[in-house]
């Protein structure tokens, strides 16, 4: 495998929101304010914050990514999860079935969110060109090491990590990245702008054949470009990709 650097980006606790939800937050009508760009296109940073509350506590100042989605979806850290008192599985983005739910609080109300907080998954972003230079391909795992750095000091010496069950996803608008939680960031002495580099391919978490999942953001991407999804025999099909896909008549038989 090409050992081409990879930059990495740190995912904080975010949240991606529905209109409706939106609306009931901040008000009928208030626009999404644009904080600033984000590494992949056509996202970014909302000038908007919630609060969440869960059983056991509450966060505070959660930054929405926009634009909107067609689901409400709270990605934390599992440090987030203890203190709000959550247990919510690791997910890749937009596979939100059996997941927990929390209380948002915006300026103008609130939603009792009865399921949409994950723990993202880590993964790389990669364009089609980049994902053949380094000879993967999308839902792939792989296992990646970052670049060693030098010790904090000279008292100090170096922390390595190595990263397996990394999920690749590729697509024609993705920008090559590195995505983690702050809590696995930190592990590994890693910030954003820092670089990891593939290892191999994780063969023992590979997805099962024929069980692809298609998300609400593989949907978005196709009618984007003009294109229909032909769904593979057994493949999951989140319910806010399904709903997105009938609306538009992007599934094809």
């Amino acid at each position: 495998m090409k050992k081409k650097p990879i930059p990495v980006g740190i995912s904080n606790r975010h949240l991606h929101i529905a209109t409706p939800h939106f609306e009931t937050l901040f008000g009928k009508g208030h626009p999404m304010g644009v904080y600033r760009n984000i590494s992949q296109k056509g996202q970014f940073a909302a000038n908007e914050t919630v609060a969440a509350i869960g059983p056991k506590g509450r966060i505070e100042r959660i930054r929405i990514v926009g634009p909107a989605r067609g689901q409400t979806q709270l990605e934390i850290s599992r440090s987030d999860a203890f203190r709000l008192g959550i247990d919510p599985p690791v997910r890749y983005s937009g596979d939100l079935q059996n997941t927990p739910g929390v209380k948002l609080v915006g300026p103008v109300g609130e939603v009792d969110l009865q399921e949409g907080v994950i723990v993202p998954q880590r993964h790389i972003h990669i364009d089609p060109r980049g994902a053949a230079e380094f000879g993967v391909r999308d839902r792939e795992r792989v296992f990646v090491a970052p670049l060693e750095k030098n010790p904090i000091s000279l008292n100090s010496e170096a922390r390595s990590i190595i990263f397996g069950n990394v999920l690749i996803r590729v697509d024609d608008t993705f920008v090559l990245d590195f995505h983690v939680d702050a809590d696995e960031a930190n592990a590994a002495g890693l910030k954003s702008g820092d670089h990891v580099f593939l290892i191999k391919k994780d063969k023992q978490s590979q997805p099962v054949q024929n069980k692809r999942l298609i998300t609400e953001n593989d949907v978005r991407q196709a009618m984007l470009r003009g294109r229909k999804i032909t769904p593979p025999p057994g493949a999951i099909v989140t319910p806010a990709a399904l709903d997105l896909a009938k609306a538009h008549d992007v599934f094809e038989e």
